[in-house]
């Protein structure tokens, strides 16, 4: 590939653009803000916006230490332009991925000056991975994160490169991802910057890990800018929190041998699907091992081999905590690829094939699994559509169409179409908006309303509830109960089958279970009925 592909690189990026944008409009159309997390997260912006406090997050009326501000920051300013609304949350991490896949883009014609249109390829890779499509369009802090990696990579090169300046821009990713997920962002950042002497050689070390030092030293004081005055502001128990609590609980919980350490490799496939189970990425990376690895592909492994390393090693493992490693996995393949055109994409066609088979036979009540959790049969032509979808790509390959805008597209149509048949399902059972509405309207009755069992704030933006609610777990519950005749509750149920015998103001199919807003006396029957 040369410069002369640089027209077809700038195409691949609008391209990916455009299924980020169609793969977003899926997700407003097909899901929820779903508890725990999502709702979780937007509650606490909320609290925020309802106190005019932007140092500390609250949740349920308490400081909330587990996350920093910048993501809810974020929300606030849609909200400050458009008003408080339910969508603008929802294209805060989608705009995200767009300036991620932006950063992908020009940093792959850095490292590769020569293969120009590697850039847009890089991009169409990266929005068609199965684990980034899904937190593209979820409200987490993984795909931020994520930006803010590229962010200090783009650093590490440009101080290699002998500008000073990229240590500051090192040190800038390093603050604003600690105001995104935490200290986390050092792992996701220091690794290829440590090994830079591998992948540059000729740096003069003293200099280069003396700059590296002040780039950490400068991300901490941005991180502190707001550190130092929230502590101040959400008191001591807060302060104590965010400064040692929260990192001392999280290493702990970490460490806690909950997970072995080849754990995240059979997931592989499915999060970086179509790309993982092409074989045509493997035989290039096979071939390309008696070629030798140039600058670029060392980056792109000093980036992402030791953060892998390091996650598998930490027990406290969770999927997405990889989705920031998605961006030098692009990288990477689509530098080998260009070593070793392919063009045929016949097994990741055969699996979306073979999940079209398996979509109709859900819809059509052939799997009883399935059968009996949804509320209401999904549609079938979806299911339809993938085989469809599926056969074309295959013969789009045979006929010598780029496989990689081929396998893209057949990636993102994967997971549209999937959303649009589990969509009914996640919305009867996670959709909480109709209760948390109904408690808002007992909370504007001047009643009490508490939620018997761990509450995560899930009720408090959809409802645009001003007051906290009460959380109530063991002995205390009968006693507040008695004390509070006047009041609702909010009980779940393992069995939905008995909501039809319960009064209640509002009920609903929840997760796995279901959810009732109840008056007191009926949540005191329950009790003593033992449902919990």
């Amino acid at each position: 590939m040369s410069r002369s592909c640089e027209p077809g690189g700038r195409g691949y990026l609008l391209l990916s653009l455009l299924l980020l944008a169609g793969l977003t409009m899926v997700a407003l159309m097909t899901r929820p803000l779903t508890p725990i997390d999502e709702t979780r997260y937007v509650s606490a912006a909320w609290e925020m916006w309802l106190r005019g406090d932007f140092l500390v997050p609250f949740k349920n009326g308490e400081p909330y230490s587990h996350k920093p501000p910048l993501m809810f920051w974020m929300i606030h300013a849609g909200w400050a332009m458009f008003g408080v609304n339910d969508w603008w949350p929802r294209l805060v991490m989608p705009l995200f991925s767009a300036l991620a896949l932006l950063l992908t883009y020009r940093l792959a014609r850095r490292l590769w000056p020569g293969h120009a249109g590697l850039g847009g390829e890089a991009t169409l890779v990266l929005v068609s991975a199965l684990w980034w499509i899904v937190f593209s369009t979820t409200l987490m802090f993984d795909v931020m994160l994520a930006c803010w990696a590229l962010l200090g990579a783009h650093g590490v090169l440009t101080a290699a490169e002998g500008k000073r300046r990229g240590f500051v821009l090192l040190g800038i990713a390093i603050g604003m991802g600690v105001l995104s997920k935490g200290p986390v962002i050092l792992l996701d950042v220091l690794p290829v910057a440590v090994l830079a002497p591998w992948w540059n050689p000729g740096l003069k070390w003293h200099r280069w890990f003396g700059g590296v030092g002040l780039a950490v030293l400068l991300g901490a004081l941005l991180a502190l800018g707001w550190a130092i005055p929230a502590g101040f502001a959400g008191g001591e128990a807060y302060r104590n929190a965010i400064f040692w609590g929260q990192t001392a609980d999280r290493m702990v919980e970490s460490f806690a041998h909950r997970r072995p350490v080849w754990w995240y490799l059979p997931l592989l496939p499915v999060l970086l699907f179509p790309w993982f189970v092409w074989s045509a990425w493997w035989r290039a990376l096979a071939r390309h091992r008696r070629a030798g690895l140039d600058r670029g592909l060392r980056f792109c492994l000093a980036w992402m081999l030791p953060v892998f390393i390091a996650f598998s090693f930490i027990s406290g493992k969770q999927p997405h905590y990889l989705v920031p490693l998605f961006p030098p996995f692009a990288l990477f393949a689509v530098r080998l690829l260009s070593a070793h055109p392919a063009r045929g994409v016949a097994l990741p066609a055969l699996l979306a094939a073979l999940l079209g088979v398996a979509l109709v036979a859900a819809a059509s009540g052939q799997i009883p699994a399935v059968r009996d959790q949804v509320l209401a049969p999904p549609p079938v032509w979806p299911g339809v559509t993938l085989v469809v979808v599926a056969i074309a790509a295959w013969f789009a390959g045979r006929r010598g169409v780029p496989a990689v805008p081929n396998l893209a597209v057949l990636g993102a149509t994967t997971l549209a179409l999937v959303q649009l048949v589990v969509g009914p399902a996640l919305g009867a059972r996670y959709d909480v908006k109709p209760l948390a509405q109904a408690i808002a309207a007992v909370q504007r009755e001047g009643r009490p309303v508490a939620n018997l069992a761990t509450y995560h704030a899930q009720y408090q933006f959809l409802g645009r509830l001003e007051a906290p609610l009460v959380q109530l777990r063991g002995p205390e519950t009968a006693r507040w109960l008695a004390a509070h005749p006047e009041a609702y509750a909010v009980v779940y149920l393992e069995d939905e089958s008995a909501l039809a015998s319960i009064p209640a103001r509002h009920k609903q199919a929840y997760r796995g279970g279901a959810v009732a807003l109840v008056d007191a006396h009926a949540a005191t029957a329950l009790l003593a009925a033992h449902v919990e």
